[in-house]
């Protein structure tokens, strides 16, 4: 398979510009440090700056915190009731029956944030390879502006299970043989030697290091081959007869490792979605390091 049935090439891409079934999104946001003495790990800054001076042709702007994140909690990212979830979807004109494609600047862990939403709401969608940073690099062409946006339409979630578990359900399954947690954090945080801006240093106990950043090639932040996370996931002992709870610090950077794992097969899959900015600041949640 050379490309995960997921993943668009910025070159597929291009040849569908300007088609009436697509819906094409950038999806970023910045992550700027907080001021000193904040309670907050840091400022979440939506990309709609960095859209308004180029985008994909045609493209629409998604605000993951701002309009796709619930707000009633100090967690960043976190996952909104559905009703939420179908307003803003139906306000951006995104429906089951379009081509939807995603895409996002800096790093491909917001639009794969969003392709896991999709999911659990019952739509599949396609992410842009290397992001807009390599659409950039290849010389394609970029519009500037605010988005023109696409007609609003009526989103109806077929909510699938599983895709979002809590930290009671984490907790359980610590010494669980039949699951496995894993950390895409790199792993000078994931043994806790450095400090965390989180909370409390390390790791869920138990839980394995499978870092995003090693899944994606530096050069064109595009996603790393098959071949090669499948490797990585193998020796930290992923296998597909495990239930795989994934985590990182916000929620989004284990949807590299998930959706890598989904391209390979693997259908026992879940995100933490409090990940360690709930777990490190709860002192009743044990923590591991070393």
């Amino acid at each position: 398979m050379t490309h995960p049935t997921s993943l668009i090439s910025p070159e597929q891409l291009a040849t569908m510009l300007g088609q009436p079934s697509l819906r094409l999104y950038d999806c970023t946001t910045y992550l700027e440090p907080a001021p000193q003495g904040s309670s907050d790990p840091y400022l979440v800054v939506p990309g709609d700056k960095t859209f308004e001076a180029g985008h994909i042709p045609g493209a629409d702007f998604l605000d993951l915190q701002g309009e796709f994140s619930d707000a009633s909690t100090h967690l960043r990212f976190m996952m909104p009731a559905i009703a939420q979830l179908e307003t803003a979807f139906g306000r951006h004109g995104l429906d089951a029956s379009s081509t939807i494609v995603l895409y996002s600047i800096g790093s491909m862990m917001w639009a794969t944030r969003f392709w896991w939403m999709l999911r659990s709401l019952g739509v599949d969608a396609l992410v842009l390879d290397g992001g807009f940073d390599k659409w950039k690099a290849e010389g394609r062409p970029i519009e500037q502006g605010a988005p023109s946006g696409y007609p609003a339409t009526t989103f109806k979630a077929a909510l699938r299970q599983g895709f979002f578990v809590d930290k009671s359900a984490v907790l359980a399954r610590i010494d669980d043989p039949a699951s496995v947690t894993v950390n895409a954090l790199g792993p000078q945080f994931h043994r806790g030697l450095e400090p965390s801006r989180y909370g409390r240093s390390g790791r869920i106990p138990g839980s394995v290091n499978v870092p995003a950043a090693t899944l994606v090639n530096g050069a064109d932040k595009t996603l790393t081959t098959l071949a090669d996370a499948e490797a990585k996931f193998a020796a930290q002992g992923i296998t597909r007869d495990k239930d795989v709870i994934c985590y990182c610090g916000g929620g989004i950077s284990a949807t590299i490792d998930l959706f890598l794992l989904a391209q390979l097969g693997y259908d026992r899959l879940t995100l933490y979605d409090g990940s360690m900015g709930e777990w490190a600041r709860d002192s009743e949640l044990p923590i591991e390091t070393g």
